[in-house]
């Protein structure tokens, strides 16, 4: 047998060997986009999280003496309209608007799944029930409630979260239902069946992990919209409201051409923080659809 032939059965019986979990994070470590966006959220949470170690200055001091300062050594990125440090409140905004978005994405998940897995394993008139009341939330323009029910309520961090998660659990429990709908006519489930397993054992230890690749990938996209949709209704005033920092509402003191003229450094900043969070989770998501893609096993 030749050295090339055997370095072929080698690496052949290695590959048997992992498992499909060593094999996932393989393919998401090899993937360079993947990887820098998780390198980059991670560093945002970080330094979210050591805020107060990594500015000398209060969050929410203001000085009017000192508006619209252009960065220096003192501010780093200048000051805003009250004279408060722009990067300090950066680093706080990071955590609330970080926050909202895996938050918000956790709650719809949670309940997209149950009302996912639902339809899908017991179908008939549980299915429809469901499927039909996922219609309507979709039928529901969101920004248009959302404002409804800010306009009803005091807006705060954890009413937007609660509005987010509440009204799109619709994508995750579509996207389970489709899937367990194929995986229950497969013969393994059919054995669970003849073993007597409860309903609840089937759905949690056999249904959810096999479908569990494109619920994650979901979940990860919905972060980087739901950052986006809070930064929009922070902009608007809708959401979460000054002077809690938020990405978004920092934004908000931006929302004339003299300030966009001159004072660049208010609204660059948080738009940056925005686009590159974004991004990240973007790049994480396709990075985890590739990673989870069995169709690249080898």
């Amino acid at each position: 047998m030749s050295t090339n032939q055997t370095k072929i059965k080698k690496r052949a019986a290695g590959e048997e060997i992992r498992s499909p979990f060593r094999l996932a994070v393989g393919r998401f470590v090899r993937n360079r986009m993947a990887m820098a966006g998780l390198i980059i959220i991670i560093i945002f949470a970080l330094m979210s999280i050591f805020a107060p170690f990594l500015s000398p200055h209060d969050r929410d001091s203001y000085d009017m003496a000192m508006r619209y300062q252009p960065p220096s050594s003192e501010n780093l990125l200048g000051t805003d309209d009250m004279g408060r440090d722009i990067f300090t409140r950066l680093l706080y905004a990071g955590r609330i608007s970080l926050m909202v978005g895996v938050l918000s994405t956790l709650i719809s998940a949670t309940i997209g799944i149950f009302m996912g897995a639902l339809a899908g394993f017991y179908g008939k008139w549980v299915d429809m029930l469901i499927m039909r009341l996922a219609d309507v939330f979709s039928s529901m323009p969101f920004y248009m409630l959302a404002i409804t029910v800010m306009a009803l309520f005091e807006p705060s961090v954890k009413a937007t979260i609660i509005i987010m998660g509440v009204l799109w659990w619709t994508g995750p429990a579509r996207l389970l239902r489709s899937q367990i709908l194929s995986l229950r006519e497969q013969e393994f489930m059919e054995a669970t069946t003849a073993l007597g397993i409860s309903d609840v054992k089937k759905i949690v230890q056999h249904l959810l992990p096999n479908a569990f690749g494109p619920i994650v990938v979901s979940v990860t996209l919905n972060i980087a919209n739901a950052i986006l949709t809070e930064s929009a209704l922070s902009y608007l005033g809708l959401g979460i409201r000054i002077p809690i920092p938020s990405w978004g509402n920092m934004l908000s003191t931006a929302q004339n051409m003299y300030v966009l003229s001159n004072y660049w450094w208010i609204w660059i900043p948080p738009g940056l923080c925005i686009l590159v969070a974004v991004m990240s989770f973007n790049f994480i998501g396709e990075g985890l659809r590739d990673a989870l893609d069995p169709k690249l096993d080898r």
